[in-house]
């Protein structure tokens, strides 16, 4: 296996677990990049452009990152609250009237972001088609009976999140959360992310789909609790409706998808850029001032929802719209946050080491947080910094 790019003196564990995940973990194409206090110091690519071909993967090569997108949809919200143009206390309904029926009166714009709005499923699925549709998503869910009185209780909204975050941006700013990224942070900052992929970089995107752990001495295997297993399989279930809520499952692949905006699951991103976009909340890069104010970082990692999680059933820790480090999404450190993405994407920042870390693969597993590839990688960055 080659293994293109470069790693600063020190960081060394991350090139060897990196390397690692190809001989014993099944991985066919990915990168990973790390920035410390805003400077590159691992940016590591290798295997294969797509999934099921033999064209090498290059350092623009990029991919879909799937809920990884969340975290970067995430700060849209709060910058509009650093910039005094949203109120995280408010009701959701002062600014979007329809979302006060059925009960939702009470649902706060910090319950949006951590995953304690209550309405994590839609009674009727969307097709691809109407997801994409930013009228239709935000009826969807305007129109939902919530699972469970706003606050009171959390849960994971794998689709639902997006259409939320989405509709907030549009009533606020009275743009499309995808442009909104593209012209106030990833544009300026020069990070190769999109949410809503532009026509002139399709050429860049790698074909992705889904791999199965080896079955070598080498490898980890992901063996969920029986009532995890039971939830997935019962189609009456919450975990089971949240992720089905775009039914049939939309194709990584299809051009239409990645053109759309879906701030829950669709950004396409390099491992530089979304390590580049995670750098820029907790620091100066490129001589650029941080995008978030010491106390939006605050903020981003407090911890705002724990414990049993209604759609994932296992415990999970939310901040404002991140993941916090736990049991069910290990990072960095305690103070790290991040999000990753269904079947092996990760990124996140750890202001306290002022370690950023993306990692982008085009071979995805039956995971939904915790992959084994991306912990390696992690475990790798532990190993570097402690010396």
């Amino acid at each position: 296996m080659n293994v293109n790019g470069t790693v600063a003196e020190g960081f060394e564990p991350v090139r060897a677990a990196f390397v690692r995940n190809f001989e014993t973990l099944g991985e066919r194409g990915a990168a990973v990049t790390v920035y410390r206090h805003g400077r590159k110091v691992v940016d590591l690519w290798g295997g294969t452009r797509d999934v099921d071909g033999s064209e090498p993967w290059q350092r623009e090569t990029a991919h879909v990152v799937h809920s990884a997108t969340k975290g970067v949809a995430a700060a849209v919200l709060l910058l509009l609250h650093q910039r005094g143009q949203l109120d995280l206390d408010a009701p959701v309904g002062a600014y979007w009237p329809e979302f006060k029926a059925r009960g939702r009166e009470t649902a706060l714009v910090r319950h949006v972001l951590s995953h304690r709005a209550g309405v994590p499923v839609v009674d009727r699925p969307l097709t691809p088609e109407e997801a994409a549709d930013p009228d239709r998503t935000a009826e969807a869910v305007a129109g939902q009976a919530p699972a469970w009185a706003p606050g009171a209780d959390h849960g994971y909204h794998a689709h639902t999140y997006g259409w939320l975050v989405g509709e907030l941006v549009r009533r606020v700013t009275g743009r499309g959360v995808g442009g909104w990224i593209a012209d106030e942070i990833t544009g300026p900052l020069g990070a190769d992310l999109w949410v809503g992929l532009p026509e002139a970089e399709t050429g860049r995107v790698g074909r992705s789909g889904r791999v199965t752990s080896p079955e070598t001495a080498g490898s980890v295997r992901m063996r969920p609790k029986r009532s995890v297993a039971d939830a997935y399989a019962d189609p009456s279930s919450l975990t089971s409706r949240a992720f089905a809520a775009i039914t049939p499952p939309p194709d990584d692949n299809d051009p239409a998808y990645r053109a759309a905006a879906l701030p829950a699951s669709n950004g396409i991103a390099t491992a530089e850029g979304l390590a580049r976009f995670y750098a820029a909340l907790i620091g100066a890069v490129d001589g650029r001032e941080p995008l978030f104010a010491p106390p939006t970082v605050e903020a981003a990692r407090a911890e705002e929802s724990a414990g049993p999680d209604r759609v994932l059933v296992v415990n999970t820790r939310f901040g404002l719209g991140y993941m916090l480090h736990g049991t069910a999404s290990p990072l960095l450190g305690p103070g790290s946050f991040g999000h990753p993405g269904r079947g092996g994407p990760l990124g996140f920042a750890d202001p306290d080491s002022g370690i950023a870390f993306g990692y982008v693969t085009n071979g995805f597993r039956k995971t939904v947080t915790a992959d084994p590839r991306a912990q390696a990688l992690v475990r790798g960055v532990r190993a570097a910094i402690a010396g």
